[in-house]
């Protein structure tokens, strides 16, 4: 049964289980272990909804993938690049092997991402597609999987103490993120964008904002973006987007910086809020695994490579379908990797 529910009344009510203390979820082998954040309600999107642009997301091209010089510096454009795929086991693979289940960090409260279904408690969205992918070239059918839900700033930390094996939880891949983390290749392409209520005065990410109250998730891209330039704007951080929100539904914030991705499925879980302007940034998507773990990173890039093909009938348009396109619609397919070996 699919439950819907608009506005701030049913989001509230979602939230408040989560407020008053989380259990542990277990369902077709897989295992949800809370962690800081609530969940998010189902929703239908809502009417006039402005996608961000497609066309930020570079369509995949089988065999299209270039490998730049080993000794490059990270940059900008660079950033998106990762090692070649391989099904070899290495000591990673093997640890999870011997373990019996893979643990994935992801989010319990972005929709369509990753998120509780209320009716149901199971974990839905494309992220956690993914990571089921991910788990069954590993494991084999029905693999045993922990969910662990990660907060926002807790997402590197997490990987740095093996916590998790990985972090499936629509994470931006940057240059600084990478000194401390290692990544996959582009599972998905995004960008800065500005949520505001529809009726809001903020038109964009510019000058609109001065002395607006601006919300954004503690350890983000947003946030990096809003402590360089605010344009005059109040910096709120909170640990979870959906936090914002919910701050944004109180009248506790004025707007709320976001991935474009993100702010279209908060669009589609309120009519009342709509995206302003254009996604501000390019950014990629990418699981995030400990540094030291290249073999796991050229595994999961060998399933991302499976993933993708087939064209329309691939695995990732299949889990675009069913859970994206309706909020951003247009993208003919995934983002072509890039590999630095």
């Amino acid at each position: 049964m699919r439950v819907r529910a608009r506005g701030l009344v049913n989001l509230r009510a979602v939230l408040a289980p989560v407020a008053s203390g989380m259990g542990v979820m277990a369902a077709a082998a897989a295992v949800l272990v809370p962690a800081l954040g609530g969940d998010a309600a189902r929703d239908a999107p809502g009417p006039g909804r402005v996608p961000p642009p497609a066309a930020t997301h570079r369509a995949y091209v089988p065999g299209a993938a270039q490998a730049a010089p080993a000794s490059a510096p990270c940059t900008a454009r660079t950033a998106a690049e990762s090692l070649r795929p391989s099904s070899e086991d290495g000591a990673a693979v093997k640890r999870i092997k011997e373990r019996g289940q893979l643990v994935v960090g992801v989010d319990q409260n972005t929709y369509r991402w990753g998120y509780r279904d209320p009716a149901t408690g199971e974990l839905e969205g494309f992220d956690i597609d993914l990571a089921r992918a991910i788990a069954e070239d590993i494991l084999g059918p029905r693999p045993p999987v922990v969910f662990k839900a990660v907060p926002t700033n807790q997402r590197i930390p997490a990987l740095r103490k093996r916590s998790v094996d990985m972090v499936v939880r629509t994470m931006t891949v940057n240059c600084v993120r990478k000194q401390q983390v290692a990544f996959s290749t582009s599972y998905f392409q995004a960008g800065q964008q500005v949520l505001a209520p529809v009726s809001s005065a903020v038109t964009a990410y510019d000058d609109s904002l001065r002395g607006k109250r601006v919300c954004t998730a503690a350890g983000s891209t947003g946030e990096t973006a809003l402590r360089a330039r605010p344009h005059g704007a109040k910096v709120l951080t909170v640990p979870n987007q959906l936090d914002c929100l919910v701050r944004l539904q109180l009248g506790r914030a004025d707007a709320v910086v976001t991935d474009s991705a993100l702010a279209a499925a908060q669009a589609a879980q309120d009519p009342a809020v709509e995206l302003k302007g254009k996604p501000f940034t390019d950014e990629s998507y990418g699981v995030a695994m400990n540094k030291d773990d290249t073999d796991l990173v050229r595994r999961v890039n060998k399933v991302l490579d499976d993933y993708r093909g087939g064209g329309a009938k691939s695995p990732w348009m299949r889990a675009y379908r069913t859970w994206l396109r309706a909020d951003l619609p247009g993208i003919s397919g995934p983002p072509s990797p890039q590999y630095s070996d």
